[in-house]
């Protein structure tokens, strides 16, 4: 099989998955969309309501702000070069965080996603997304913007887009991260 039947044959899988509970109360599987071979995955942490419905990541409010961060680095969600997708592929009730046990049955279909994909950075997007990816101890506040090794990939941390909605302040600390993602980036372009 070629690399694209083998992502696609991944996502049909992630598709039918019902490992965990919230398997019987999603609309959609929340797969990811975006550039296949990416140079850098944005992973957030579980599903809202309008992803959900929509069956793809970061569709609302918090999506829109994402997308106007990326804009201000010269990356789109369509440009290619990038890839968006969460620890959990299902919309957590009430959007609370997912639980350690729904993390752990989602988490094969990440890994798969970064091995096929193979970017050089990935890019936490909030607390649960870092401390499941780079460390359990992992405080946003203090830590976002730093990179971190694993392995051969670089990992940043940094605020969820829907935190900087509900505290416009940390914004410019946000947007600092971003510049610092583009800085890595450059030379770095397949």
């Amino acid at each position: 099989m070629d690399r694209a039947s083998d992502f696609e044959s991944l996502r049909e899988r992630c598709l039918g998955c019902a490992a965990c509970p919230l398997a019987a109360t999603r609309h959609n599987v929340v797969f990811g969309v975006g550039d296949t071979r990416a140079d850098v995955m944005f992973i957030g942490e579980g599903p809202g309501e309008n992803e959900d419905l929509q069956g793809e990541p970061f569709v609302g409010r918090a999506g829109q702000l994402l997308d106007k961060m990326l804009a201000a680095i010269d990356l789109s969600r369509t440009g290619g070069g990038i890839y968006i997708t969460n620890i959990v592929k299902c919309r957590p009730p009430g959007n609370r965080d997912p639980k350690p046990e729904e993390q752990d049955a989602c988490i094969g279909y990440l890994r798969e996603q970064v091995q096929l994909i193979e970017p050089r950075l990935i890019v936490c997007l909030g607390r649960i997304a870092a401390q499941r990816l780079i460390d359990p101890g992992f405080k946003v506040t203090r830590q976002h913007g730093q990179w971190f090794q694993k392995g051969e990939l670089w990992m940043m941390g940094t605020y969820h887009p829907a935190a900087l909605l509900r505290n416009p302040r940390q914004k410019p600390e946000a947007m600092a991260d971003f510049f610092a993602l583009r800085d890595a980036l450059t030379g770095q372009r397949r």
